[in-house]
């Protein structure tokens, strides 16, 4: 009989929150050109503080033995989402932007599970397999919809330093199966995925209730 890889198992085990994940309707009001720019911006700004902390945690990790196999500088977006939010907003982004209550909880989450390598991975998985593969199709119909070049907008989706995503995601489904974790450990890090899941899809409901709330 077949033995099941890891990043198989992961995949099967975490696809209901994956697709709970994508049908958020705020993502539905964005993708149906529902939502201004300024409120396509409010997920822009939630983001970089998400990847301030995920991208922070990488660097911290980048000579762990374990997790250091899932550190990527190439796929590092804090300074595609600056490009972004000074596009969208101005040159005074910064003044412009806050956490939300949701976000702060994630960011809690990536900063609380740092020392373990599967933590880690679990929250690196979820975010940067989805922008690798579904957000690409996200940022075609954002410059569809918004009118978006390079540059500035959303270039959080573009992974220029990535020769080629079907073949990185390959190598980083070939990482995923090498860690040949136990039972248990398996379970652990199939438990955070789905965690992740849901806190990031927690970002976009409180998102939602943002840009609808009366002005």
């Amino acid at each position: 009989m077949a033995v099941t890889s890891f990043s198989e198992t992961l995949k099967s085990a975490t696809w209901g929150e994956h697709e709970s994940a994508e049908g958020e309707s705020y993502l539905s009001e964005l993708m149906g050109g529902r939502l201004n720019e300024r409120e396509y911006g409010e997920m822009v700004a939630q983001h970089y503080f998400a990847y301030v902390a995920l991208d922070g945690v990488s660097r911290r990790l980048s000579e762990h033995p374990v997790a250091g196999r899932f550190v990527f500088p190439e796929l590092y977006r804090e300074e595609a989402l600056e490009r972004d939010l000074a596009k969208i907003y101005g040159p005074g982004w910064r003044d412009r932007i806050a956490p939300s209550k949701a976000t702060r909880t994630l960011v809690a989450r990536i900063e609380q599970v740092a020392d373990w390598p599967g933590g880690y991975i679990a929250h690196h998985y979820t975010r940067y397999l989805g922008d690798l593969s579904g957000g690409q199709f996200i940022r075609m119909e954002l410059q569809k919809i918004y009118g978006y070049q390079p540059g500035g907008g959303v270039d959080f989706y573009l992974f220029d330093q990535v020769r080629s995503l079907p073949r990185f995601k390959e190598e980083y489904r070939s990482r995923l199966d090498a860690l040949e974790p136990d039972e248990r450990e398996q379970q652990r890090i199939i438990r955070e995925v789905k965690l992740a899941y849901q806190l990031n899809t927690e970002v976009l409901a409180e998102l939602l209730h943002v840009v609808r709330a009366p002005a």
